[in-house]
């Protein structure tokens, strides 16, 4: 006997997956990343800010439930402007940069982002697209991620935490 809230879900019509973008897909250029260039060399940010960023973003959601992923954008000197939390991690992202094209502050060549876990190629997908030159993750990026972030002379950094942090491309914003 079924109640109100167990409803018959009905019939699926379409195949869907939750893939990441990447799976199934014949090239890399099906995935490419159509964003203008980043200005190049800045803005240029201490190696200590970078470490301390994850230290910075606000994840009220996180305390409270132990399941939740956060986005901060910052400025090159480390002060919080924008944050955002959801349970997946693009979407957290998601949050922060639509926030900013509501302010008017895209493309964010100036900014800095920074997410509470790994750091994969939809993220720095996501950065580039959002102007941003500086992306910072707690956790390690992926091949992809570092060859994209590369490709577009991104700043990546992963692994940062207390007051370290690893540089995986554009070591020339880093001082």
């Amino acid at each position: 006997m079924r109640g109100p809230l167990l409803r018959d879900p009905g019939t699926r019509r379409f195949y869907t997956t939750s893939s990441c973008g990447v799976c199934g897909k014949g090239s890399l250029e099906e995935v490419a990343v159509h964003a203008p260039d980043l200005p190049a060399g800045t803005p240029r940010v201490a190696r200590a800010v970078l470490a301390g960023l994850p230290e910075r973003l606000r994840q009220p959601g996180f305390g409270r439930t132990g399941g939740m992923h956060a986005t901060g954008l910052f400025s090159a000197a480390g002060e919080l402007l924008l944050g955002g939390e959801d349970v997946g991690r693009h979407n957290a992202m998601d949050k922060v940069v639509g926030r900013a094209l509501l302010d008017g502050v895209l493309p964010l060549h100036e900014r800095i982002l920074c997410v509470s876990g790994r750091l994969s190629f939809e993220l720095v997908q996501k950065a580039a697209v959002a102007g941003a030159p500086v992306l910072v993750g707690v956790g390690a990026p992926t091949s992809l991620a570092v060859a994209l972030a590369d490709e577009r002379g991104m700043t990546l950094a992963g692994f940062a935490r207390g007051d370290r942090v690893n540089v995986y491309s554009g070591d020339e914003r880093v001082m």
